[in-house]
């Protein structure tokens, strides 16, 4: 299953927000400042919702000074762009390309 526990992905995955942080975040790496501004949502859920998709192991952090810039980890960004932008968990698949903005 493609190094991921099924479970805490799917419940990730389960929310509106974190989808579309996470259509972001696979074409770069950003911050959370810009995370918001694009999305229109507030810098503390923007945080919240960043904190469970790292901890479903969809996303890494890397400091920059004082910020943190989140991205997709580039095994999984390459298998989900090889896949058609579907992310495959042998369970479900998500479809980033038809999903809500």
């Amino acid at each position: 299953m493609n190094g991921l526990d099924c479970l805490p992905v799917l419940k990730a995955l389960g929310e509106r927000n974190r989808v579309r942080i996470m259509r972001l975040l696979l074409a770069e790496p950003l911050g959370v400042n810009t995370i918001a501004e694009r999305l229109g949502i507030s810098q503390y859920n923007v945080s919240k919702h960043l904190r469970i998709l790292r901890e479903a192991g969809l996303l890494e952090v890397e400091p920059i000074g004082k910020e943190r810039r989140y991205g997709v980890p580039p095994a999984l960004r390459d298998k989900v762009a090889a896949n058609g932008n579907v992310l495959d968990l042998d369970c479900c698949t998500f479809r980033f390309d038809k999903l809500p903005r």
